[in-house]
């Protein structure tokens, strides 16, 4: 009994550090990189596409940590995430011009990669959402390699005219992953307007 008392204790003492390496999904990590690459524009991955597990990268702390509701960790009740997604370094939606106060949000059309991972990646279309009020634009981009892509289109023209159910189903599930009525929809914009979105946003 004594023996089945000192492990319960070991699980309980146990627990909470279990529960924190579970929780707390990277090591210190700086991505002070510049948006743009030599060929497309760097993308930071949070949530690897395939999780619904809510993650930011906490640039202060230099650590990705999951995004809490009620004290716990948040997971999307919906579908999970239909492609990479995460942010574009060195950019800032400022709130005093109607922002969202975050980085760049980028989602990228490949297989899951680790997150963490930094992708060098190629904008084909915007959308653009209004999300409790605020701007809240996304970046849909395809990675440069091309043996990294899961869709052949380049640009948002080849997007709407070959793809027009991955167009759908993007903007429903922007539209749906957080809830009725929380998100409203702007409108879909192409990769030019990708580019200087990007260039707007970009941390002088």
């Amino acid at each position: 009994m004594r023996l089945i008392h000192l492990s319960k204790t070991i699980i309980l003492l146990l627990f909470p550090l279990i529960y924190a390496c579970q929780n707390q999904v990277s090591p210190s990590k700086s991505y002070s990189l510049p948006p743009f690459s030599e060929d497309g524009i760097h993308a930071v991955i949070e949530i690897p596409a395939g999780t619904n597990l809510k993650v930011e990268y906490q640039s202060e702390e230099q650590r990705f940590l999951p995004d809490t509701l009620d004290g716990k960790p948040r997971r999307v009740d919906f579908l999970p995430y239909v492609g990479n997604y995460g942010f574009i370094p060195s950019t800032l939606m400022d709130e005093t011009l109607g922002g969202d106060g975050d980085a760049l949000d980028v989602l990228v059309l490949s297989e899951s990669v680790d997150r963490g991972t930094v992708m060098n990646v190629k904008p084909i279309a915007t959308l653009m959402l209004l999300d409790d009020g605020e701007i809240d634009t996304k970046i849909i981009a395809i990675p440069v390699d091309s043996t990294q892509r899961i869709i052949q289109a380049t640009n948002f023209q080849e997007l709407f005219l070959h793809y027009g159910m991955v167009k759908l189903i993007l903007e429903e599930w922007f539209l749906n992953y957080k809830g009725p009525n929380r998100t409203t929809l702007l409108g879909w914009q192409d990769e030019v307007y990708a580019l200087e979105e990007i260039k707007k946003w970009t941390v002088k």
